[in-house]
């Protein structure tokens, strides 16, 4: 192991540099929790073999890690962070395999480091980081598989796929294009032997207990997926998706992932075509859907950007390897220009002026009107004041009917703040008809709830449910998204049906 690191320290240099970034940056930030962390915190208390959104992997990591570390945003983000330091390692190590010297494995290395895409997602708590990370362990795995013909690594792939599709289906795009690869290629001489169907058994049987969650819960993820695909991304397109890419990855780094489309598409060695076909399969599968995200292509841009990278190094050989260092160093110092707009590393005064005076902020990927931070940030903000503001409803409220209310919000995000903030301030538990809490919900409902708290909305949406809607408190964040801002907060009392005919009404999967 000393003489692996010893030969491979220039790759492990970089991901400790990364681990210290992360590390830094979540121990010293001024900014919350991120909406979503709120979220898998939430799941990961109320563990199940399947969620609304997501498998359960993430969820079991997660109380897990808060069990050893607590739940700050430093322990919160410890796995993720050590995630990316482990993809960073994977990506030299790709490069290397696919014919790679030093620069190439460290140019893979850095881009995977230092690009927004990845930092900014590999900063916070979500099976996204897990997935990019077991993604690059496969893409590893397969290139062993190639270059020794043992069968071992078919049995380690099963694994790994299994493990990445109980963490995010989208695992399963790596597995239909290893599936057209192994047809489509001479690897096809694998399937006379029984490691591949082995491979296929193992993520199989791994997988099941989602589907089974799914055939109980009326395969609530492929509705989740069909309404957030029409719904949440509409306004996303291939435009956006190319364009988006340019932005992750940073632009100066957009000759190496084009040349490692390229290569991988058009020119790479016969025994590792197969990488090319999964790169194409993930690609086709992301256009034809329409409304993909460009961040959905992050964990196959690895293997993208390792063989982009090796044919750079090749390129800028004899008379032009000077020029190696010199993109080597543009693309680090780039990097580090874009740090602030990936990870909360400045505080909110100085990412305004920062964005301002770079001229780029983070695209916007779901439509919504931007308030003065990007998304990524502005999740981050408000829920303890949100917290805070239904706290003080809830102790208007007489002991008696405190006996009796229950707290409706209307997304996760709010639902999972006022769970995390509220649980030791004595608030009921929040109930939302989002995603997983409306599952919860249903497990929550007492029928002797005669008194609502409803956050968001306009008065009118309750009046069908309840006879007496008293406007209290308006909720503002000056840095949260403008519609988690001026949100009202009212008092809902007389319901004119029962609690559980109310809550049928209130699911939304999305």
């Amino acid at each position: 192991m000393n003489s692996f690191i010893k030969t491979h320290l220039h790759i492990f240099s970089i991901a400790v540099v990364i681990l210290l970034v992360h590390f830094y940056n979540n121990l010293f930030t001024t900014y919350g929790l991120f909406r979503d962390e709120l979220y898998y915190i939430a799941c990961s208390a109320n563990l199940s073999f399947g969620y609304v959104d997501h498998p359960p992997l993430s969820a079991f990591i997660l109380r897990l890690n808060m069990l050893l570390f607590g739940d700050s945003p430093f322990a919160v983000r410890i796995l993720p962070s050590f995630a990316h330091a482990g993809t960073v390692i994977a990506a030299g190590l790709i490069a290397k395999k696919m014919g790679g010297e030093k620069f190439a494995q460290l140019l893979s290395a850095l881009i995977i480091g230092f690009a927004p895409g990845f930092l900014g997602i590999m900063g916070i708590y979500s099976m996204n980081a897990f997935d990019i990370f077991l993604w690059s362990v496969a893409f590893f795995l397969l290139l062993q598989l190639i270059e020794t013909k043992e069968s071992a690594y078919w049995i380690a792939l099963g694994f790994i796929i299994g493990a990445g599709m109980m963490n995010k289906i989208s695992m399963g795009w790596f597995a239909a294009g290893l599936v057209v690869g192994v047809i489509a290629t001479p690897h096809r001489e694998w399937l006379r032997t029984r490691y591949p169907w082995i491979a296929a058994g193992i993520a199989l049987i791994m997988f099941l207990p989602f589907i089974l969650w799914n055939m109980q819960h009326d395969f609530a993820h492929l509705e989740f997926a069909n309404n957030a695909a029409r719904l949440k991304y509409a306004s996303q397109n291939p435009v956006t998706f190319f364009s988006g890419m340019i932005m992750l990855y940073n632009p100066v780094t957009l000759p190496v992932w084009l040349t490692g489309f390229y290569v991988l598409l058009m020119r790479t060695q016969r025994e590792q075509r197969i990488i090319g076909i999964i790169v194409l399969s993930v690609l086709a599968i992301l256009i034809i859907n329409i409304n993909s995200k460009a961040e959905y292509f992050n964990p196959a841009a690895v293997a993208v950007i390792a063989a982009g990278a090796v044919q750079i190094e090749q390129w800028l050989s004899g008379r032009l390897t000077f020029l190696r260092n010199i993109y080597g160093i543009t693309v680090l110092a780039t990097g580090v220009l874009m740090m602030p707009m990936a990870i909360d590393i400045l505080s909110v005064e100085r990412l305004s002026s920062y964005m301002e005076t770079i001229g780029i902020a983070p695209p916007n990927t779901e439509g919504h009107s931007m308030g003065a931070l990007p998304q990524h940030f502005a999740d981050r903000h408000g829920w303890k004041e949100l917290t805070a503001d239904v706290l003080i409803v809830y102790k208007q409220l007489d002991s008696a009917e405190q006996q009796h209310t229950m707290i409706y919000v209307q997304n996760y995000g709010e639902a999972a703040a006022i769970d995390f903030y509220g649980r030791q301030k004595g608030l009921p538990p929040a109930m939302s008809g989002h995603n997983n809490y409306w599952i919860w919900g249903n497990d929550r409902l007492d029928e002797r709830v005669d008194v609502l708290i409803a956050v968001g909305g306009e008065a009118g949406d309750y009046l069908d449910t309840f006879e007496d809607i008293e406007l209290v408190k308006y909720h503002n964040s000056r840095f949260a998204m403008p519609y988690e801002s001026n949100l009202p907060i009212y008092v809902c009392r007389k319901p004119r049906m029962s609690i559980k005919q109310i809550w049928q009404t209130t699911k939304h999967f999305i």
